[in-house]
C-alpha cells in the first residue's frame, strides 16, 4: 500500500480498532500490521496526537513477567471522530470507486 494512503487511515483504523476494546500499542501495531504493512513506529505518533487531542486516553496495567504495558482506550470524542472519519472514508473510496469502475481515472 502507498505510504500516502497509509498515514491518512492508520487513525481511522486505530480509532477503530479502540471501539471494539482497550489495546497496548504493540498489540495495535501488529494487528495492524497483519491488514496493513506499517512499522510499528508510525502506531506510536499517532496514539500520542490522538491522546493530546482527547480521542484516547491511556493507562498502565501490570504484565507477568515484564515491565507494564500502556493500554490505550477511546473517549467519547474519540468515538465521535471515529464516526466522522468512517463516514468520510466511506464517501471517499465509493467516489474513487466509481472513477476506477467507469475508467475516467487516467
Amino acid at each position: 500500500m502507498v505510504i500516502q494512503f497509509k498515514k491518512g487511515v492508520l487513525e481511522l483504523c486505530i480509532l477503530c480498532m479502540l471501539e471494539k476494546g482497550d489495546c497496548y500499542g504493540y498489540d495495535i501495531a501488529n494487528r495492524l500490521s497483519e491488514n496493513i504493512e506499517v512499522a510499528d513506529g508510525s502506531v506510536y505518533p499517532v496514539l500520542r496526537r490522538l491522546k493530546n487531542e482527547g480521542n484516547v486516553t491511556s493507562y498502565l496495567t501490570e504484565a507477568s513477567g515484564g515491565p507494564p504495558r500502556k493500554y490505550y482506550s477511546i473517549t467519547e470524542k474519540g468515538k465521535k471522530l471515529a464516526l466522522q472519519l468512517r463516514n468520510e472514508w466511506c464517501k471517499v473510496s465509493k467516489s474513487v470507486d466509481n472513477l476506477i469502475a467507469k475508467g475516467d481515472v487516467l
